[in-house]
């Protein structure tokens, strides 16, 4: 009889230590692995028009250097859950809209072209940075513009909801330029605004201005130009307050970056021809990129 009662104790015991775990577990899980795995899909945030990061080909697929990241954690999603069936929902997203849509949980993540900045760290979180640049302009060759300080009295566009926007407004007050912005709906818009002669100057992510330049049948028509005021990087974004999914996501572009995938995917998108013209944005990697594959990290430089 004691023997019995002894193992009545140790048994309920058990299942008390049993039901904590649980409990702790659950408490524990990431929202937004949970989400997922509830829905059964992932929603990725996509760009359409920045080369070479996030943009549609000729047979409007997805495709660019922070996709093949993106679909990377994807993979590390369906392993953690154990759904190699899962769906993948692609959301275009613009500027403007991106990180409402993060919020409101109509995207999990986006991995486009989002700089990673302090304001921005109060409304969503950022993974390890996975590309780090400079701000500088596109403009046509023979507009004179050579550095922003030929910016004064002119109209100069950005694209609209970008850190960009925020930047001239700045360089406007705090040096009185007198410039007159025009904030376009995407970055496609931002270049025909100067190509159309409504800007003398587009103001973007160094790189994004390589892809838009490269893609023109005329491309020797116009200058990158410029002394960058600052250096920023990209991030894939995602909800606040989700230290689990932080933790894959930054798992998965360490792992790329130190193994030297990540430099590999970096040669096929911007040193050599990519989809859809085969053109190519001649972009080598610079030290700073080297440094941040060396040691990554989830800093924001602004």
């Amino acid at each position: 009889m004691k023997t019995t009662t002894m193992t009545k104790a140790a048994l309920a015991a058990l299942m008390t230590t049993a039901f904590a775990c649980s409990h702790a577990q659950a408490q524990d899980e990431s929202a937004t692995l949970k989400k997922i795995r509830e829905t059964g899909a992932i929603s990725l945030g996509v760009r359409e028009s920045s080369v070479p990061f996030s943009y549609y080909d000729e047979q409007q697929h997805v495709i660019g250097y922070s996709q093949a990241i993106a679909l990377k954690v994807v993979d590390e999603v369906k392993k953690e859950l154990n759904l190699p069936d899962l769906k993948v929902r692609e959301i275009p997203i613009t500027s403007q809209n991106r990180i409402p849509l993060v919020q409101n949980g109509t995207i999990d993540i986006e991995c486009g072209s989002t700089t990673h900045t302090k304001e921005r760290d109060n409304q969503v979180a950022f993974s390890n940075s996975f590309f780090q640049y400079g701000v500088r302009m596109i403009v046509k060759k023979d507009s004179g513009v050579k550095d922003f300080g030929d910016l004064a009295n002119k109209t100069v566009v950005t694209t609209a909801g970008t850190s960009e926007e925020r930047l001239l407004r700045q360089m406007n007050a705090e040096k009185s330029m007198n410039m007159r912005l025009i904030s376009a709906k995407d970055h496609a818009e931002s270049f025909l605004n100067v190509k159309t002669g409504r800007a003398v100057a587009f103001v973007m992510d160094d790189p994004l201005l390589y892809g838009a330049k490269a893609k023109e049948a005329n491309a020797d028509e116009y200058l990158i130009t410029g002394t960058s005021p600052m250096s920023e990087v990209y991030g894939c974004m995602f909800r606040k307050d989700d230290p689990g999914f932080k933790k894959l996501a930054d798992g998965v572009i360490a792992r790329l970056q130190t193994s030297g995938e990540a430099a590999n995917l970096y040669q096929k998108w911007f040193t050599q021809p990519i989809p859809p013209k085969g053109i190519n944005l001649k972009y080598p990697l610079s030290a700073e990129m080297k440094q941040l594959f060396a040691k990554p990290n989830d800093r924001a430089l602004d």
